[in-house]
């Protein structure tokens, strides 16, 4: 989530039997006439050439020595520490993925596009929440009443840095003909919002419906609950965020003021579900949901969070007990997700919705987010050739 001796030279530390070499010819350099006899460089065995007349530098060179190999027996032992460390966190934590998600066993999938395709869902699972929980965070309903998604971004990666396009979940869309696990039964190709692919069919029928649409392949899966949202926040001290605006919801629980605050998991979660404030609704939430990943992202992979131990295991431990992944994500592709996000903050890469032509498109299921056909085709058709996204989601 993934550096010679020959036949006849005498192995290292034993010592030679080959003649010495002879003793080169005295001249009258500044050798004083006399004949270098092999032996320490730098002095003679006599006491002559350099060095000689200094006594005491030999033996303070000695008393070094073993200082010199300590401070290497110790380096050598932290080094060994943390390599082992190291290893035995990226053990712990790729076995704690839950990889429920098997990617290739869904059918009618598109073919493999160029560069790298994450589809980020954030749901409203409640598993691993407190009654007090629940009630502190606004989150309502229970632990058993399933989950649905919050939200939905699809994350490129290419030659032309990283794209995130964020899908709102009541998109207008067709949801493919597919089978409900819990009854069995088959359902024809059909019109219905977005969300609604994940609550029939779970993230199976979610992947095929925004291949479907998209045409895009997907090629890792990413979900997370709303305990492990909270408990990665919380566990690497909160991300600085910075509004121009008031943002006050009493359906999420969010209430700042405009200007720059460090977010614990509570506000956060509030932040990102809020959306009855936002003039442009589901598509201002998506906004703030981008906004707030590339800013997690950066604050989780500075060097105080990843080099302090006491960051990393709680940070693990928080976020990979509710994450679920498809079968082919490891350690290796979540660091790439997570460096891919942390680029677009750095201006490697772009944040930008679907284009949508309706906020409010009329529907036998309510009023649904209508997407701009034509920019959504060349959007998706530029992100599937991993070629400059040059769509406009302003325009």
């Amino acid at each position: 989530m993934h550096p010679a001796r020959t036949m006849n030279s005498p192995p290292p530390g034993a010592r030679s039997h080959a003649p010495a070499p002879p003793a080169r010819f005295e001249g009258g350099g500044g050798n004083g006439g006399r004949a270098l006899r092999p032996g320490r460089p730098g002095a003679d065995p006599d006491g002559t050439g350099p060095g000689a007349g200094r006594p005491g530098r030999g033996r303070r060179a000695a008393r070094r020595s073993p200082r010199r190999r300590r401070i290497m027996r110790t380096a050598i032992l932290l080094t060994s520490v943390l390599a082992v460390g190291s290893l035995g966190t990226y053990v712990w934590a790729d076995t704690r993925l839950n990889r429920e998600v098997d990617l290739g066993e869904i059918a009618d999938r598109m073919p493999q596009g160029r560069g790298t395709n994450y589809l980020i869902v954030g749901s409203d699972s409640r598993v691993g929440l407190s009654e007090r929980a629940k009630k502190e965070l606004h989150t309502g309903g229970s632990a058993d009443a399933g989950r649905r998604t919050d939200s939905m971004i699809l994350l490129h990666t290419g030659a032309h840095g990283t794209t995130m396009v964020s899908l709102p979940r009541d998109s207008w869309v067709t949801i493919p003909p597919f089978i409900r696990p819990e009854t069995g039964k088959h359902y024809r190709a059909s019109k219905n919002k977005l969300n609604a692919a994940f609550s029939f069919g779970g993230p199976d029928l979610l992947v095929r419906t925004i291949e479907h649409n998209t045409g895009v392949h997907v090629d890792h899966y990413t979900e997370i609950g709303f305990a492990g949202f909270v408990g990665i926040v919380n566990a690497i001290g909160g991300v600085p965020m910075c509004l121009d605006r008031d943002v006050k919801d009493e359906k999420s629980g969010a209430n700042l003021k405009k200007g720059c605050h460090t977010l614990d998991g509570r506000t956060a979660l509030a932040f990102v579900r809020q959306r009855h404030q936002e003039a442009k609704g589901d598509l201002g939430r998506s906004q703030n949901q981008q906004k707030f990943l590339a800013a997690l992202a950066r604050k989780a992979a500075t060097p105080g969070i990843l080099l302090d131990p006491s960051k990393v295991y709680p940070t693990m431990s928080a976020g990979l007990g509710t994450l679920i992944v498809d079968k082919d994500t490891g350690l290796p592709n979540l660091t790439s997700l997570f460096k891919a996000m942390k680029g677009v903050t750095t201006g490697d890469g772009k944040r930008l919705n679907v284009p949508v032509s309706s906020l409010s498109f009329r529907t036998p299921k309510g009023s649904a987010v209508k997407w701009n056909a034509p920019k959504a085709k060349q959007l998706f058709t530029e992100l599937n050739n991993d070629r400059p996204v040059t769509v406009n989601d302003k325009d």
